[in-house]
C-alpha cells in the first residue's frame, strides 16, 4: 500500500468528458483520459481494505486483482500493472470503456465516501500498454490437433477464442455479420467505443492463430450438425439478441422500430457501409425512446447527433432514488439508483412510470404516441414520428438444436455443456442480456471446460474440410 492515508487526502476525480457542444458534432468517444498525476492520486485512494470486495463475486466477475494494480499505478510500474490486468481479463479496453463498473459499487471506500475510480485506472493501464507497444500476441502452446468452432464473435466468443488458441487448439470463429465483433462492432455506438479499439485487438487474435469467418449464419448458411462433424467441440456464444416487443395498437406502423435495428444501421453508416432495409433517421423528427437502460441511452446519444427535433425517453418503472437503497440493494451489491449517462447530459427529456397504450398514424408512418402515467392514472398524447423500442432482450435467436429455458436462453451444466455432447454455450446466450464483463468471464470459464473436454476426447472420425478456411478481414 503506497499511501495508507490516501483515501483521506484525495477526493474522487473520474475522467473528464468532452464539452456537450463539441461531442454532439461528431461520433468520436466522449470521454477524455485523466493525466498520469491524477491517476496516481486516485490509485492512492485504495484502502488496502483486507477483504477486497471490489474483486469478489459482487464486484468483478473476471476477478481483476484490483488492489495490486492500483498500487502498481501509484508507482508507475505500468508493465507490471498490464501483466496483472491481462492475467484475468482478455480485453480490459472493452470493460474499461463499456462496463458499468460493479467493482466500484463494491468498493469498501464506497460505504462512507465516493469509491475508487477503478474503471478509469483499468482503462489507463491497457491504453498505456497499447501506446507503448507492450500488447503483443501471446505465447501459443504446441498444436494439439484439436479443432474448436465458436459461433458468435462478441466478447464471450472472442475471450474463449483467445484462451483456446493459446492452449494450442485450432480455433475458427463464425460470425453471421459481415465483420467480426458482434454487438461490439454494430451495437455499440462509436461515441462509446470507436471501432479501431476493437480492430487492434482482433489483429492480435489473428496473429495468435484465430481464424475468423464472416457471413456464416448457423442454421442457415451452416448447420450445427455440420459443425459437430467437422470440429472436436462447438461453442455457442450467440448472445441474447431477441428484442422485447410491445404489442399495442399501431405497433406495425412505419416509424416504430426496435432500438438495435436503428443502432446497427447507424453503425453501418459510420463505417461507410451500405445500409440495408428502410432508412431509420432521426433528423428533424420528434423521437420517443421506450426503455431507460443502456440501449435507450445509446439511442438517445445517436438521435441527438442526428439532429432530432425533440427527444423523450420513457421508462415503465418509477424513478429510483439518487442514492443506494440499503434495504433493497445493500452494499456491496449493485445498487438500484438514478443513473445519468453522458447522453442524458446532452439533451432529451426523461419520463418515469409511463406505459404506452397505442401508436396512432397512417400509411406514411406513426404520428402520435398515447400513454398513461401509471402512478397517477393520467392519460396523455404526444407527437412522435419515430419510436425506438429499447425495452431489453428476451433470449437467443436462431439456435433451435439445443435445449433452452423458459427464458429462451440455452441451458448448460456446470461445465458449460449443452444437452448435445461436445456443444458448449456461454455469455448472454446462457444468462440472458447482461454485462460485458460477465460475457468475458463466462467465455474464459467455458474455454477451460472445452480444453478439458477435448483433452480426453478421441479424434474426429470424419471432417468435411481438412484445412481451416482463410481469415476474412473485418
Amino acid at each position: 500500500m503506497s499511501d495508507p492515508h490516501g483515501f483521506l487526502k484525495f477526493k474522487r476525480k473520474a475522467g473528464t468528458r468532452r464539452p456537450v457542444s463539441e461531442r454532439l458534432g461528431d461520433y468520436r468517444e466522449f470521454e477524455v483520459a485523466p493525466e498520469v498525476s491524477v491517476l496516481k492520486e486516485q490509485a492512492r485512494r485504495c484502502m488496502d481494505c483486507g477483504v477486497p470486495f471490489c474483486q469478489g463475486d459482487t464486484g468483478c466477475p473476471v476477478k481483476n486483482i484490483i488492489p495490486d494494480f492500483n498500487e502498481l499505478v501509484t508507482e508507475e510500474r505500468w508493465d507490471e500493472a498490464l501483466r496483472s490486468l491481462h492475467s484475468t481479463n482478455n480485453f480490459p479496453e472493452f470493460t474499461g470503456k463499456l462496463c458499468p463498473a460493479p467493482c466500484e459499487s463494491a468498493c469498501v471506500l464506497g460505504i462512507s465516501d465516493d469509491p475508487v475510480t477503478i474503471k478509469n485506472l483499468e482503462l489507463s493501464i491497457i491504453e498505456k500498454g497499447f501506446l507503448s507497444g507492450k500488447v503483443v500476441p501471446g505465447a501459443v502452446k504446441a498444436s494439439t490437433g484439436k479443432r474448436i468452432a465458436i459461433v458468435g464473435s462478441g466478447p464471450a466468443g472472442l475471450a474463449a477464442a483467445q484462451q483456446l488458441v493459446r492452449r494450442g487448439h485450432a480455433v475458427v470463429v463464425h460470425e453471421k455479420a459481415d465483420a467480426i465483433g458482434g454487438l461490439l462492432r454494430y451495437g455499440i455506438p462509436d461515441f462509446k467505443m470507436e471501432k479501431h479499439v476493437l480492430d487492434r485487438r482482433l489483429d492480435q487474435l489473428v496473429a495468435e492463430g484465430v481464424v475468423f469467418r464472416t457471413g456464416i449464419d448457423i442454421g442457415k448458411t451452416l448447420t450445427l450438425t455440420e459443425l459437430e462433424r467437422d470440429f472436436d467441440a462447438v461453442c455457442l456464444t450467440v448472445g441474447a439478441e431477441k428484442p422485447r416487443d410491445l404489442r399495442v395498437p399501431g405497433r406495425d406502423l412505419p416509424g416504430v422500430h426496435f432500438a438495435m435495428d436503428y443502432l446497427i444501421q447507424q453503425n453501418h453508416r459510420i463505417a461507410g457501409k451500405t445500409v440495408e432495409g428502410p432508412t431509420i433517421d432521426a433528423r428533424g423528427k420528434h423521437v420517443v425512446i421506450l426503455g431507460g437502460g443502456d440501449t435507450g441511452s445509446d439511442c438517445l446519444g445517436t438521435v441527438l447527433r442526428q439532429g432530432a427535433a425533440s427527444v423523450h425517453q420513457f421508462e415503465l418503472l418509477p424513478m429510483p432514488g439518487e442514492k443506494r437503497d440499503e434495504v433493497l440493494t445493500p452494499w456491496p451489491t449493485w445498487p438500484m439508483k438514478l443513473r445519468t449517462s453522458h447522453a442524458h447530459e446532452e439533451g432529451g427529456d426523461r419520463g418515469w412510470s409511463i406505459s404506452t397504450t397505442e401508436f396512432v398514424g397512417d400509411a406514411n408512418g406513426v404520428t402520435t404516441l398515447k400513454g398513461i402515467h401509471t402512478d397517477t392514472g393520467e392519460v396523455f398524447e404526444m407527437k412522435a414520428d419515430l419510436v425506438l423500442l429499447a425495452m431489453g432482450f428476451t433470449g437467443v435467436t436462431g439456435v433451435s438444436a439445443v435445449v433452452k429455458s423458459a427464458r429462451e436462453t440455452v441451458i448448460v451444466g456446470p461445465d458449460f455443456q449443452t444437452n448435445r455432447p461436445g456443444v458448449f454455450a456461454a455469455g448472454d446466450a446462457t444468462r440472458g442480456a447482461s454485462l460485458i464483463v460477465w460475457a468475458i468471464a463466462d467465455g474464459r470459464k467455458m474455454a477451460a471446460a472445452v480444453d478439458r473436454y477435448v483433452a480426453v476426447s478421441g479424434p474426429q472420425i470424419s471432417r468435411s474440410s481438412v484445412n481451416p478456411p482463410p481469415h476474412l478481414e473485418s
